[in-house]
C-alpha cells in the first residue's frame, strides 16, 4: 500500500493532498498523459467544474485499461489558466480523491493548445502487482 508521507515538522499542506507518497517495490505504475476537459464527442463545458470532471473521468477510463481506477492514485499534476479557477477545480478534484489523498501539485499557467480549455490534469496511479500463482491449501 502507499504511504502517505506528511511530516509534522513541516508545514501541513494548504489543500487536501499528501506532501509525499511512498510507493513499495512490488507495485506496478501507471503514468497518464495531461487530459483537458473534452468529451468524446469534441465537446468543451465553458466551466472549470466540469471540464475537471472530464480530466478525472477521462483519467479513470485510462486507469481502468490498467486494471486500476482512481483510489490508486499517488501524484497528481494539474494546471489551471487562472487563479479564479483554482477553487472549482479543487473542490471537483476532492470528489474524485480517496484517502489518503495523494500528492499534488497545482500550477497557473498561461494557456492550452485551445483557449477553450483552463484546466489539464496529469497523474501517476501505483498499484499492487498481481502474483502469477495462486497459493493452494492442501
Amino acid at each position: 500500500m502507499p504511504k502517505p508521507l506528511t511530516p509534522e515538522t513541516i508545514r501541513k499542506p494548504f489543500a487536501r493532498y499528501s506532501h509525499g507518497v511512498e510507493v513499495p517495490a512490488d507495485h506496478r505504475i501507471v503514468f497518464a498523459s495531461g487530459q483537458l476537459g473534452i468529451s468524446s464527442d469534441d465537446s468543451i463545458p465553458a466551466d472549470v467544474e466540469s471540464q475537471t470532471r472530464l480530466c478525472f473521468e477521462n483519467i479513470s477510463a485510462i486507469l481502468a485499461e490498467a486494471g486500476m481506477d482512481l483510489s490508486d492514485l499517488v501524484r497528481i499534476n494539474a494546471y489551471v489558466t487562472g487563479r479564479e479557477h483554482l477553487p472549482g477545480y479543487m473542490k471537483t478534484r476532492d470528489e474524485f480523491t480517496a484517502d489518503p489523498p495523494p500528492a499534488s501539485t497545482l500550477m497557473i499557467v498561461s494557456g492550452f493548445a485551445r483557449e477553450e480549455f483552463v484546466v489539464e490534469v496529469e497523474v501517476i496511479a501505483a498499484k499492487p502487482c498481481r502474483n502469477s500463482f495462486a497459493i493452494r491449501s492442501e
